[in-house]
């Protein structure tokens, strides 16, 4: 297919819903592809009413397609990363939330077995506790996906399917299917074949709504983290002290007892003895200059929520400072850190109050917030990145 596509457009790949990017960016492709997928939708079983409002309209988007190829948890220093999910904004709000769903969040951790603040986490990094759910209409990125990505279009076909129904059943309504780029939707982000196999009722109104419903989320997203390995007899991992020049084994698959870390030079960071017996293994996201920690299976299902250490320890991170536990302690090897939220909105401000014109600020740092940021470390002889960096915001006047 490689070889052939920039020759013609197949009308077998059109009607299997398996168009490829660089040919079904057309208006025409894209319209040929959806009312293909429409028909694919309503044989699968979706009622032809829902098939037909969810996919009307949907035309095809360079942001979704962009994004597909371009995941932040990859290319993004952790400590950039770090900053911007794991803010005081985010801790203060979990901490409100855990408050304010104290009764929900005892009731999810009783009947699944999963740490509510771990839960709590989750919901705080994927839509800041059910502030923000995506900019996406679900259906629409999806088939974006099929019709004009890159790779993986038959998984999307499937997703998309399973989206229409899940509305056909009535769970969630049409028009609340808002999320990411690829698909992942709710208060927790399911992806839709997540969704239909983990996803539960909690409330107890019948329907698995894991958009409108706080206790649906949050309890499906425990059952999740359950069926992912998480056990409450054991921690997620903490922070510890490698000896300088170590050079034994690294490496978030390479389990050893807690007597053998300690016979390698390992340490809590107070300089004691290790007390746990769980297997662990060691991750050091940043390198062998910065944190390091030791962790237990329970973070294999953190990061099967996203297969990216820097989110597992997002996510583990935030579940402690929320409940009032230690922070990193070990300094970023970096003198040049990441932004919060509140800092990238002010950015924006500095950016636009010193003629680099980046728009309305809003805290999300797009193309045009990157070409403001190259624009200004030109201008102050500055290594030209686009990152949002402590640099170019003290440049800028921010404090």
């Amino acid at each position: 297919m490689r070889q052939s596509f920039y020759k013609t457009i197949s009308s077998t790949a059109i009607a299997a819903g398996l168009a490829v990017s660089g040919f079904a960016t057309s208006a025409q492709a894209i319209e040929s592809c959806v009312a293909s997928l429409k028909k694919q939708a309503i044989s699968a079983g979706v009622k032809p009413a829902v098939a037909d409002k969810m996919l009307s309209g949907a035309k095809y988007d360079e942001k979704v397609i962009r994004f597909s190829t371009s995941q932040p948890e990859y290319k993004t220093q952790i400590w950039d990363y770090m900053a911007f999910l794991v803010d005081a904004e985010r801790i203060q709000d979990g901490k409100a939330n855990l408050k304010k769903h104290a009764r929900t969040l005892n009731a999810v951790e009783q009947r699944y077995g999963v740490d509510k603040h771990i839960v709590l986490a989750v919901w705080g990094i994927e839509s800041d506790f059910g502030q923000f759910r995506g900019d996406f209409y679900t259906p629409h990125a999806l088939a974006n996906l099929v019709c004009a990505g890159k790779r993986r279009q038959k998984y999307f076909r499937g997703e998309l399917i399973k989206t229409l129904k899940i509305a056909s059943r009535g769970d969630v309504p049409m028009s609340d299917f808002y999320g990411s780029w690829a698909g992942a939707f709710g208060q927790t982000q399911f992806m839709p074949s997540t969704y239909n196999s983990l996803a539960v009722d909690f409330d107890g109104d019948g329907r698995k709504d894991l958009v409108n419903s706080v206790p649906d989320a949050l309890a499906s997203t425990a059952n999740f983290l359950k069926n992912a390995g998480w056990r409450n007899s054991r921690l997620w991992g903490f922070e510890v002290k490698v000896p300088k020049g170590y050079s034994g084994p690294s490496g978030r698959k390479k389990y050893a007892s807690m007597a053998t870390w300690t016979k390698r030079g390992l340490r809590n960071m107070d300089g004691s003895k290790f007390k746990s017996k769980a297997d662990t293994a060691l991750i050091r996201p940043a390198g062998a200059n910065g944190p390091a920690f030791l962790v237990t299976r329970n973070f294999k299902a953190l990061r099967s929520y996203n297969a990216s250490t820097s989110y597992g320890l997002a996510i583990a991170v935030l579940s402690e400072l929320v409940s009032d536990g230690d922070p990193i302690m070990t300094p970023w090897p970096t003198n040049n850190p990441g932004l919060s939220r509140a800092q990238r909105l002010e950015l924006q401000k500095l950016l636009n109050k010193n003629g680099f014109n980046v728009g309305a600020p809003d805290g999300k740092v797009g193309p045009a917030t990157r070409k403001g940021i190259r624009a200004a470390e030109a201008k102050y002889g500055m290594e030209v990145t686009g990152r949002p960096s402590w640099n170019v915001y003290y440049a800028l006047g921010g404090r």
